[in-house]
């Protein structure tokens, strides 16, 4: 166990720009961006780049994203038109880019490059509210479009290593994403959906081989298919919790958003 090793996080993004709009209720996402303006503070790290993981992005084969000053794409449609006009000009990681490579040439992983894609809303949206300054490097690195579980937990760990050489591996998603269901806005969570909130928040807290196991199987958690139709806001915690190694993991955030739970992961030593 290493004194300098970063955590791992995953974080919720939360709905298109809902941070930097008015909403109904007001409230609604108060408390997600709360935790995620203080997530540095609260991780008293100081991290020299940022290593994220995003649901908005899947390619063939793991994809890393190249350029030294990466623009912004606006991938979220029917908006307020000052929110295509959000900026967060955070300076590429390029030489991190071919690190990561190296290391996913080393775990049997192909990978690609990406030159000209812009940062997508799971990138720029939280971590707009996470590193307001836009100061610190950002690498992104594609989901794979198989969503094999095991894989992207098996690129966790390839990853891994960067977490003592100060590096922040981040994925942002989402606990629960079902926007039909979300958009019904229930009062109170259905009981199907608390269950998998229930096995999510348990889940993060096992040791690293039960934990491991239970996501790369986490269709047959109760209440699965309700959260996650698709897997792509799931696949990004396989990710750190794959990089977290032996790490212990916590449920850091909750809150009930559109009437649905939410949460926020930590894997720390």
């Amino acid at each position: 166990m290493s004194a300098n090793r970063l955590p791992t996080v995953f974080l919720p993004h939360g709905a298109g720009p809902c941070f930097f709009m008015e909403w109904e209720p007001a409230d609604t996402w108060q408390g997600m961006e709360a935790w995620l303006r203080n997530l540095l503070p609260s991780l008293s790290v100081a991290p020299r780049a940022l290593l994220v993981i995003s649901a908005h992005w899947e390619e063939p084969i793991f994809t890393l994203n190249t350029q030294a000053a990466p623009g912004l794409l606006f991938d979220y449609y029917g908006f307020p038109p000052h929110t295509y006009q959000l900026t967060w000009p955070a300076p590429g990681a390029p030489e991190l880019a071919t690190e990561v490579a190296e290391l996913l040439g080393q775990a049997g992983f192909d990978t690609a490059f990406e030159h000209q894609r812009g940062l997508d809303h799971g990138v720029f949206i939280p971590l707009k509210l996470v590193r307001p300054e836009a100061d610190i490097p950002v690498l992104q690195l594609s989901l794979r479009a198989d969503m094999d579980p095991q894989a992207h937990l098996d690129l966790g760990r390839a990853l891994a290593p960067l977490r003592e050489q100060g590096v922040l591996i981040v994925g942002s998603g989402m606990s629960f994403h079902n926007i039909p269901l979300m958009r019904a806005s229930l009062a109170t969570p259905a009981p199907a959906v608390r269950a998998f909130d229930k096995w999510l928040q348990a889940t993060v807290m096992l040791p690293q081989a039960e934990r491991d196991a239970a996501l790369a199987k986490w269709q047959q958690a109760p209440g699965a298919q309700l959260a996650h139709p698709d897997a792509e806001h799931l696949l990004p915690l396989h990710v750190v919790a794959g990089a977290a190694g032996e790490s212990a993991g916590t449920c850091a955030f909750h809150q009930v958003a559109m009437g649905v739970p939410l949460s926020g992961v930590v894997f720390a030593d």
